[in-house]
């Protein structure tokens, strides 16, 4: 019994979110792939789309995790000089 509560409290410690990243700078790339290793234990899932005709790519990375987690990795993400980041949080 003692161990359902734990788990549904820690269900209600994290959150599920989702990161957009356009990255309009190539040369950190390899700087935003760490970032995203430095929060592995958090990510569920990635897609990256390369948009040639522009010369951006397009990223989503979706996250179950801790608030102050989600917010601190696309806040280091934005500052990234040519990367730009948004979070969705679910109501959940």
């Amino acid at each position: 019994m003692q161990e359902k509560v734990q788990k549904l409290t820690e269900q209600k410690q994290t959150r599920v979110a989702m990161i957009g990243i356009v990255v309009s700078e190539p040369a950190f790339v390899e700087r935003l792939n760490g970032l995203l290793h430095d929060y592995s234990q958090y990510i569920i899932g990635r897609m990256g789309l390369p948009y040639r005709e522009r010369g951006i790519n397009l990223i989503s990375i979706m996250m179950d995790g801790p608030q102050e987690q989600i917010s601190a990795l696309s806040g280091k993400i934005g500052m990234l000089p040519g990367v730009s980041s948004k979070v969705i949080y679910s109501r959940q």
